[in-house]
This record gives C-alpha cells, sequence and structure tokens, in this order.
C-alpha cells in the first residue's frame, strides 16, 4: 500500500510535468498537448516512483529503460527527464529549434532517449530487443514501453507481442495509453479495436487495466507485472486526453492544436486551481474573461462527457 504522501507527491508532479508541457509548446504555437496530458500520472509514477533511473547516471547498464512508442507524445517524457535532471531547464523554451536539444520526436541524441521512435507500431519491437538482450546478460533492468490506442492497427506491434509471448520475456511491461481520441477524431470511429485487453490476453499476455490518472492505481498494476514470471505483462491505461483541461478533454483539436495566448492563459489558470504552485510565478486566476481559442471555457467536448458518464454509469 502507498502513503498518501507518495500520492501527494506524484500527483503534484503530474500538474507540474503539465506545466513544463506549457512552456515546450509556448504561446501562439502549435504542439501534441492531448497525448502528452493523458500520460502525466504515468510518467510521474515511472520516473519518480517505479523505475530505477537516475540523471547522475544516465549510462548505468542496470538502469530501466522507458520507451515511448507514440512518439509524438514525447513533450511530457521530456518534462519528466528535466525533473529528473537529465538535461537542463533552460532547454524547455527551445523544443524544436535548431539551437535546441529537444527535438519533435524522441531521439537518442537527447539523454534519457533510449530508441528513436515515433514512426508508429516500432517501439515494441526494440523494447522486446532490449529485455532480452538484459535476459541473455543476467541484467536486472527492466524494459517499459508506452503505446498509443491509435497505435493498436500497426501490424508490426502484434509481431512483436506474438514474439515477447513466444519467448516468455517476463522483464517487460507494455502499457497502452487508452485516452479513445487520435489525431483527427475517436478511435472507434476511425479503425475500431474492440475488446484489446481479450486481444493482448489471447496473444498470451498477462494484461491489467488501470485508471490512469490514479497513481496508486497505476503503481499497484506495474508492481504486479512485476511479479508475472514466465510472460510479458500488458497495463491498459484509461485515461482522457488532454486531461486537466476542460477545454482539451476528450477534444482531437488538441492533438497537435494551435495554444494561443488565451488559451495559454486559461490553461496555466486551470492547473493553477488544481494546486499547481510553480516558484516565482505570479498566479493569473485573478484574471477574467479569457476563453481558448478552439473551445469555449469550461465546457467539454462531447466525447469527454460521454466518457465522463459512462464512468459514472450514465448514458
Amino acid at each position: 500500500m502507498v502513503n498518501d504522501s507518495t500520492i501527494n507527491r506524484l500527483n503534484l508532479m503530474a500538474l507540474k510535468l503539465r506545466f513544463n508541457v506549457l512552456e515546450m509548446i509556448g504561446r501562439n504555437n502549435t504542439g501534441h498537448l492531448g497525448g502528452s496530458f493523458s500520460l502525466a500520472e504515468t510518467m510521474a509514477v515511472l520516473y519518480f516512483h517505479s523505475m530505477n533511473i537516475d540523471g547522475k547516471k544516465s549510462a548505468d547498464p542496470r538502469r530501466d529503460r522507458l520507451l515511448l512508442s507514440k512518439g509524438h507524445g514525447v513533450l511530457i517524457q521530456y518534462a519528466a527527464l528535466c525533473e529528473k535532471g537529465f538535461f537542463p531547464r533552460e532547454e524547455l523554451k527551445k523544443v524544436k529549434t535548431l539551437k535546441g536539444l529537444l527535438q519533435g520526436h524522441p531521439d537518442m541524441s537527447i539523454p534519457g532517449i533510449e530508441a528513436v521512435t515515433g514512426s508508429l507500431g516500432q517501439g515494441l519491437s526494440i523494447g522486446l530487443g532490449m529485455a532480452l538482450a538484459f535476459r541473455m546478460d543476467k541484467n536486472p533492468a527492466r524494459v517499459f514501453v508506452i503505446m498509443g490506442d491509435g497505435e493498436q492497427s500497426e501490424g508490426q506491434l502484434w509481431e512483436a507481442s506474438m514474439a515477447a509471448a513466444n519467448y516468455r520475456v517476463s522483464n517487460l511491461t507494455a502499457f497502452i495509453d487508452w485516452n479513445r481520441v487520435q489525431a483527427t477524431g475517436p478511435t472507434e470511429k476511425i479503425f475500431d479495436i474492440p475488446n484489446l485487453a481479450e486481444k493482448w490476453s489471447s496473444f498470451g499476455w498477462e494484461v491489467m487495466t488501470a485508471n490512469g490518472h490514479d497513481p496508486a492505481a497505476i503503481i499497484d498494476a506495474i508492481d504486479q507485472s512485476k511479479k508475472i514470471k514466465n510472460k510479458p505483462s500488458l497495463i491498459i491505461l484509461d485515461t482522457i486526453k488532454g486531461k486537466g483541461l476542460s477545454f482539451a478533454e476528450g477534444n482531437a483539436a488538441f492533438h497537435n492544436g494551435l495554444i494561443d495566448d488565451a488559451t495559454y492563459e486559461l490553461a496555466i489558470r486551470e492547473l493553477e486551481a488544481a494546486g499547481l504552485k510553480v516558484a516565482g510565478r505570479k498566479p493569473v486566476a485573478e484574471r477574467a474573461g479569457l476563453k481558448p481559442g478552439l473551445k469555449a471555457a469550461g465546457s467539454k467536448s462531447k466525447t469527454a462527457k460521454a466518457e465522463s458518464d459512462a464512468r459514472q454509469g450514465n448514458k
């Protein structure tokens, strides 16, 4: 059982990671906000609780590895790596520039990034190769791979899932960010893949489902996965795209949307209302009347409302 202080610490870290993502996108710029925000709690748990990893020992061969197969969501990984001390905070202001270290998709020139990803479907294959090598070397390191739900339509991913089960790779834990929305709309309307848990289980994986915005549930699932022998594990994270911002939740417009001035200020205000505190920053909560550029303040998309109703048993 994880104590309350740990959960509070991880929830606050998730807020800070979301703030870091906003800083990286900046004002009047576009960026992959939705799929980054849906993973904030997961990144907080992995980097600041469950993984054996240290920014001061980035070359430690016994470190755990995290691969973000849905590479377009790398801003949330950069946010965590920065807080973990892999590179200076100044780099957050230079994302996707020629002068900056951090690019739009993961690259191994960046400290803490273990593989080049973003061409969807490839991350699990890379992670499987790492896990097999560690087992051969008797290295205790574990491999974690995060995939998107839209990414489940990629054939290479299923080839890797069969191979992982065939070789009984128990030091590999995969996640699906099940936020139900991809670049242009609801995943079920673009390429529906129902019964994900049953599919992965039939391929020989140990499958668990966790609330992807509850650190305690994520920790419990990861702890369970570490106890599984002779098979790989999958954790399906029940998440909301754009989680934490009322105007972005379940809204495909913020998959890679424009963050104008008003949207940026509203986002900061909502994060502050949730408990965000940034040293040296004056609160903006007293500013009124700000409206995001793509969605009315305080409203939710139909997708987000439907998901909320479903969780509460409403129709």
